[in-house]
């Protein structure tokens, strides 16, 4: 990918992993699935402005974690290890495991509108992901 924002992840399933942001590319590309993965709706767009094939928010961080982290970069470490519990758990597990079917063969591409992409739980799913094939 060209665009700055984005981070490359290893292979999955025959694809890569991606993060972007959804303001930043939102069109459809052949051959990627397309997944938005925060909890809530970016305010000001409209749900037909970018394109997504599936909107993932259990994979989302909790409300609680969430509001704890606040995007506090000091926090990110702590911020991680949290996240990554969620997704061990077995709701994170089934959630993980319907966008990896999805995801089967084909590049994936997180989507998230957070700013700071690279402290964004989309760069730990990210992580989750290629590490957890």
């Amino acid at each position: 990918m060209t665009d700055r924002n984005a981070v490359t992840r290893a292979a999955l399933g025959g694809g890569h992993v991606t993060v972007e942001r959804v303001y930043d590319h939102p069109e459809a590309e052949a051959g990627t699935v397309r997944v938005f993965v925060d909890r809530l709706w970016p305010r000001g767009v409209r749900k037909d402005s970018f394109h997504y094939d599936d909107w993932a928010k259990d994979l989302a961080p909790s409300t609680e974690l969430r509001r704890w982290y606040s995007h506090d970069t000091s926090h990110f470490r702590e911020f991680r290890a949290r996240y990554r519990a969620e997704l061990e758990s077995d709701a994170g597990r089934e959630s993980v495991d319907h966008v990896r079917a999805l995801a089967q063969g084909h590049a994936l591409v997180l989507l998230t509108a957070t700013r700071d992409v690279a402290h964004s739980h989309a760069e730990v799913l990210a992580e989750f992901l290629d590490e957890n094939r």
